[in-house]
């Protein structure tokens, strides 16, 4: 940790030094928590700055930022094309977490050069707020960190953030920014009527639960637990304690009739984390409604409107953000329904669908995710759909096969490059883009490589 921080206060050192700088971020919720906190302790430390958010950085982008001659601030991305960004001699700090390329730069800023796990240890925002910390007073920004890790899914491993995310963590806790509160993992406990949550949680899949209107209703109905307290609908946050104790209950029930894991089930409740300065009721308490809010921002080609409900904005940004998250939900309840017709097709070791374009390219991956609640869990889950680049590939895995040897990163990044892609990511989830018509060589190379990382832990 020391050692991270020293790093840190090395790379603000350098940034204080600029007039301008330029920050590239990604178009996820951890990227705009991550290009938010950067812009943020810009802006308060007197620094002229301007963001940009990037899917990637290719060749023809690093190209493009080494002609522009402008100091660059890489946050939530970087690591990965270090050895492009230094040929092409781009002054830069990198504040990444994704795994590096094998080379070494001073201002750079990555969990897995100092023996953590980007996966778990530090996402893209609280990496950058390491750096924040030394630019100024900006612990406020804590919070937005927060949300990044928790957008980032750093703690879906036990239920709770773990490693160095759990460092800052506990100081926004004690700077009470945040408040830990042990609750059902799901989301729309601040804003949806009950009924509602349980309908479009897909995450775990709920049998004659999950996208069934009158199966939800029903489930409350026969607990007889009220939907309503006079004309207005009951949320999770209006429940007493003692119907929230009976509603996980009866879930824990139904999941174990459904032979589900355990493990699975146990992940049902965990940590939750309230941040305490936004309003009660709001997607903006919840850190996980919160990074769900951006995502939707994001994936739809709106972070500018995500980076200005974290710099505080609750008015117009704030409603234009609601509307794409309602969008955002229908889609990925749409993009579940077509997974079920088009089905799973299972390989050796690995299983995956092809949605063409059926599925936007930025929400496939999510929608890959939320298959595990019905698919195989012992196969990794392989998602392609069409983009203007070509043939965008999510690939998600679960913690038990990541423990059992598989990293998706690794193994996703040689496939692509074997076909004339480019990919990379984390040992639990990675992407990449590759050339149109190379999906079937590109899964017996990726079916291989997945075989050999199970095969070396037997």
């Amino acid at each position: 940790m020391l050692e991270i921080l020293k790093r840190a206060r090395e790379i603000a050192e350098l940034v204080r030094r600029q007039d301008d700088v330029l920050i590239v971020t990604h178009i996820d919720a951890d990227g705009i928590t991550s290009g938010a906190i950067a812009f943020e302790s810009l802006s308060r430390a007197g620094i002229e700055c301007d963001i940009v958010f990037v899917k990637n950085l290719d060749l023809r982008l690093i190209e493009e930022l080494a002609n522009a001659n402008r100091f660059v601030w890489f946050t939530d991305l970087g690591s990965g094309s270090l050895d492009l960004i230094l040929k092409h001699d781009i002054d830069c700090v990198i504040t990444d977490h994704h795994i590096p390329a094998n080379c070494y730069y001073r201002y750079h800023l990555n969990p897995h050069d100092f023996g953590y796990d980007g996966t778990y240890d530090l996402c893209g925002a609280t990496t950058t707020y390491l750096v924040a910390r030394y630019l100024g007073f900006n612990y406020d920004l804590v919070s937005i960190a927060i949300v990044g890790a928790v957008g980032d899914l750093q703690d879906s491993k036990e239920g709770k953030l773990l490693g160095l995310n759990r460092k800052i963590l506990e100081e926004a806790v004690e700077g009470k920014f945040i408040k830990i509160v042990r609750d059902l993992r799901f989301f729309g406990k601040q804003t949806r009527p009950i009924y509602k949550m349980l309908e479009y949680t897909f995450d775990p899949y709920l049998p004659g639960i999950s996208g069934n209107e009158r199966g939800a209703i029903e489930f409350f109905e026969s607990l007889g637990i009220p939907l309503k307290e006079g004309d207005l609908w009951r949320r999770w946050i209006d429940l007493t304690p003692e119907e929230r104790r009976l509603v996980i209950s009866e879930l824990v029930k139904i999941c174990i009739e459904a032979g589900m894991p355990i493990k699975l089930i146990k992940r049902l409740v965990g940590e939750t984390y309230i941040l305490l300065h936004e309003e009660e009721g709001t997607e903006l308490r919840d850190a996980t409604e919160y990074s769900t809010l951006l995502n939707a921002t994001a994936r739809y080609g709106y972070c500018d409107v995500g980076l200005r409900v974290c710099l505080g904005d609750r008015d117009e940004a704030f409603r234009k953000a609601r509307a794409l998250l309602r969008n955002h939900r229908k889609n990925l309840s749409n993009g579940l329904k077509l997974v079920d017709e088009i089905g799973i097709v299972e390989l050796e070791n690995i299983q995956y669908f092809h949605a063409k374009n059926e599925i936007l390219d930025t929400i496939v991956g999510i929608v890959a995710g939320m298959c595990f609640s019905k698919a195989n869990l012992d196969k990794p889950i392989v998602a392609f759909a069409y983009c203007d680049e070509g043939v965008k590939v999510s690939a998600r895995a679960t913690q038990r096969l990541v423990e059992r040897g598989v990293h998706l990163a690794k193994a996703i990044k040689i496939a692509a490059a074997k076909v004339g892609g480019q990919g990379g990511g984390h040992s639990i989830a990675a992407g990449a883009t590759i050339p149109r018509g190379t999906e079937e060589e590109f899964l017996r190379e990726l079916d291989r490589i997945i075989g050999e990382q199970i095969g070396s832990q037997l």
